[in-house]
């Protein structure tokens, strides 16, 4: 796991104070929801490609594994172009990933995945040094305001999906979502042009560069992302599937993916606020592992009651992901600290979250059931709270 990358150049802002906010909010936006819309319509897409369970456990991972292989590149090319390039550069690899992807075509669809996780993890890293560089002192609230953007576009691509596809197809779906992410790459070669083109660095005020390998905090930092991760993007895209096998209709369970995302909304505000606001954040990992485990052995022992449990499951993930991020920002003494953590810790998270839908799908196709899984999921509750607690004791990271 990379720890060594140099921190990116984050360039002054400009004069306008609201741009800066924008910026990161249109980004935000487009993190999730070309993930997210694909998971309604998983079954459309196995009938047009013609894909068995292994291929289809393979294109539900592939974005994942995509967010930890691209983000250690992340760091370097901002250090080398500027963040501002860089973000647009992303955002536009994103816009052209999601129109490969509808392309009829196996190859451009698996394609059009790749350049998507390559836009996304881009994104991903550079988020908590943007916030740490621009809003240092808020942020617990600047976290807030982006994460809610992320899931407030990531339940409405969620929602959206069977409607547009039944409207039009599948393909016009899912392409639809190149079109924010084509205004937010503009709006950021917007903000590139009004920066200076080598601006300084920012200062790191740690005598020593810090060595993140050794640190058990920084360690700590990145599995605990890595298990949330895995459970979002596991949930996002085998929920459906999942409440289906249990008899809920796929407009209904396209719809418990909507809510999951949307209960997230609310949360991924308040969490890092609150976050911020806390010296000890181990008391909210234990209320995100609690409700973690209480959701998961509900639809493993009354399944019936799927819509109470897509409930706890969306207080669990809607907590957890955001707490994780602010986590990042909270534990790095400096932007450029921030930044290195956020790329060692993406990368060894999402590398590790990538194994989450395809064990799953595997494991589902071997036994015919979602028991098995189900209690693969729950067994992992308890290393997600450990890294949480350790991750989460005060302090920041020391060389």
């Amino acid at each position: 796991m990379p720890s060594t990358a140099p921190a990116p150049v984050l360039t002054p802002a400009p004069a306008a104070p609201a741009r800066p906010l924008l910026g990161l909010l249109l980004l935000t936006a487009n993190l999730r929801a070309a993930i997210t819309c694909v998971a309604p319509l998983l079954d459309r897409v196995r009938a047009a490609h013609g894909l068995n369970g292994a291929a289809l456990s393979l294109l539900t991972t592939l974005p994942v594994l995509c967010l930890g292989l691209f983000a250690p590149l992340a760091p370097a090319l901002a250090r080398r172009y500027g963040t501002e390039v860089t973000v647009a550069g992303a955002l536009f690899v994103l816009a052209a990933g999601i129109l490969l992807r509808s392309a009829p075509s196996t190859a451009a669809l698996y394609a059009g995945t790749v350049l998507i996780g390559a836009g996304i993890a881009t994104g991903n890293v550079l988020v908590p040094a943007i916030v740490k560089h621009q809003h240092p002192d808020r942020i617990g609230h600047r976290t807030g305001l982006a994460m809610t953007v992320m899931s407030t576009t990531a339940a409405l691509a969620a929602a959206l999906a069977v409607p547009l596809a039944e409207a039009t197809t599948w393909q016009a779906a899912l392409a639809l979502w190149s079109v924010p992410a084509l205004l937010a790459a503009t709006a950021w070669a917007h903000l590139a042009r009004r920066t200076p083109p080598r601006p300084a660095p920012p200062v790191d005020r740690c005598p020593e560069p810090l060595s993140l390998p050794r640190s058990p905090t920084a360690w700590a930092v990145g599995a605990f992302l890595g298990l949330v991760s895995l459970m979002f993007y596991v949930l996002a895209a085998w929920l459906p599937e999942l409440m289906q096998g249990y008899g809920y209709s796929p407009a209904e369970t396209g719809l418990m993916v909507s809510v999951l995302m949307t209960i997230g909304i609310p949360l991924g505000f308040l969490t890092p606020v609150l976050a911020g606001r806390l010296r000890d954040q181990r008391p909210l990992v234990a209320a995100v592992a609690a409700a973690l485990a209480l959701g998961l052995g509900g639809l493993l022992l009354a399944p019936g009651a799927g819509w109470l449990w897509v409930v706890v499951l969306g207080l669990a993930n809607g907590g957890a992901f955001p707490l994780a991020i602010t986590l990042i920002g909270l534990r790095s003494p400096t932007p450029a600290v921030a930044a290195r953590l956020s790329g060692l810790a993406q990368t060894g998270g999402y590398l590790l979250a990538g194994l989450g839908p395809l064990a799953v799908g595997l494991v589902h196709t071997a036994t015919g059931t979602w028991t098995a899984a189900l209690l693969l999921l729950l067994a992992l509750v308890l290393p997600e709270a450990a890294a949480g607690l350790l991750a989460a004791r005060p302090g920041t990271l020391r060389g």
